[in-house]
């Protein structure tokens, strides 16, 4: 089926007892047997849910994968894919990555002795430099978070393949609609569900979404043995938001085109980072691999000419908080709020600095979006 029927129709008529057109929510935590060695389909809910199975096989579907596995938060499917890894293993990946993903890296993972490698994963050549006898793993995240660098995906897999590496990459930014790292060959796919996927700003969540069927087992093991996955009433929200993504995806990008094209043209603007732009030095690269330029952009201040604070609290429109993907406009500082998590010599190798912002685009009229942030920048 085409994506738009897979997003409203996959997964959703899990239950046949009164022909409910969406899936209920089952919140039971067990399930009773029909007798000794007669176990049900579900036994206890940690191990399985019929709400949780239903998205988990939407999702699947949405990112072409052999399976899903739903997970509480973003942070939970990640640390639940780098239990694929023990200590002594090696992983690449980018020194532009979401803070708190560095900080899940640096803090716990490493000190539990798996060895990480921070490098610049626009570069292909870099990437392939660092790989070592013990490297397992390759992370990749693009769109990079917040500065929008891309990491070609294509190349990353060639690179892996050659080494028997793993792949993982993060596909927050962009959603299934926009990009399918599992076509490229990327192993495993990792989304926040709380930002696009969910796209209402009213639940956290996560998944891993793997591309055989046997790392899909693999990974359901690790979920089921480490206790990680969403509740059922959560998987029921995003269940209902992943219906309304590609026409929600298709106004972001509308807007966050039009407010990147206004913020090139202001002279109290350094410089705008958007896929979409000509002038983004991998936009050839995105026309590649992605279908699509995603809500997401990134600008930097001219710190000469303007007051960062004052033109943050002078925003009415747009509001001031992190996260990303839902239907408001959001605008953040990731200096002092998303990376803040970072060490401040993490944060200047990754080039970001008080300078920078980051704008999520919401479904509000570009119109409104672009006068408020005008004011702002005069204010």
């Amino acid at each position: 089926m085409g994506f738009r029927t897979d997003a409203i129709q996959k997964g959703v008529y899990a239950d046949k007892t009164f022909n409910s057109v969406t899936t209920p929510v089952y919140m039971s935590t067990t399930y009773f047997f029909d007798g000794i060695g007669q176990p049900p389909r579900y036994d206890y809910s940690r191990s399985g849910n019929p709400t949780r199975a239903a998205l988990e096989e939407n999702l699947a579907a949405l990112e072409n994968g052999a399976g899903a596995s739903y997970q509480c938060t973003g942070m939970a499917a990640v640390t639940t894919a780098l239990f694929l890894f023990k200590p002594g293993d090696h992983i690449i990946t980018g020194r532009e990555i979401y803070g708190g993903t560095y900080r899940l890296f640096s803090a716990v993972f490493a000190q539990r002795g798996i060895e990480f490698s921070f490098v610049d994963m626009t570069k292909p050549e870099d990437i392939r430099a660092a790989v070592k006898k013990n490297t397992r793993g390759i992370w990749i995240e693009t769109p990079s978070n917040p500065q929008l660098r891309l990491t070609d995906i294509a190349a990353v897999v060639s690179i892996a393949r050659e080494h028997g590496i793993l792949t993982l990459a993060d596909n927050t930014f962009m959603s299934p609609y926009f990009q399918r790292p599992l076509d490229l060959g990327v192993d495993f796919v990792v989304h926040s569900t709380t930002k696009y996927i969910n796209g209402h700003s009213d639940v956290v969540g996560g998944c891993v979404i793997s591309r055989t069927a046997e790392n899909a087992k693999t990974i359901a093991e690790i979920t089921n043995n480490i206790g990680t996955p969403g509740s059922p009433f959560d998987a029921f929200l995003v269940l209902r938001g992943v219906k309304t993504l590609p026409f929600r995806m298709k106004a972001h990008q509308e807007n966050a085109l039009a407010i990147a094209e206004f913020l090139a043209s202001h002279p109290r603007v350094k410089n705008v980072s958007y896929p979409g732009l000509p002038s983004h030095p991998q936009h050839e690269l995105a026309k590649q691999q992605m279908s699509g330029f995603g809500g997401m952009l990134s600008f930097r201040l001219d710190l000469d000419k303007i007051d960062p604070n004052k033109f943050v609290t002078s925003l009415d429109v747009l509001l001031l908080a992190e996260s990303l993907g839902g239907v408001e406009s959001l605008i953040c500082q990731p200096w002092s709020m998303t990376h803040l998590s970072m060490p401040e010599e993490a944060r200047r190798a990754a080039d970001i600095d008080e300078s920078m912002f980051r704008i999520s685009a919401g479904l509000e009229d570009p119109e409104d979006l672009i006068a408020d942030l005008k004011q702002a920048l005069e204010a």
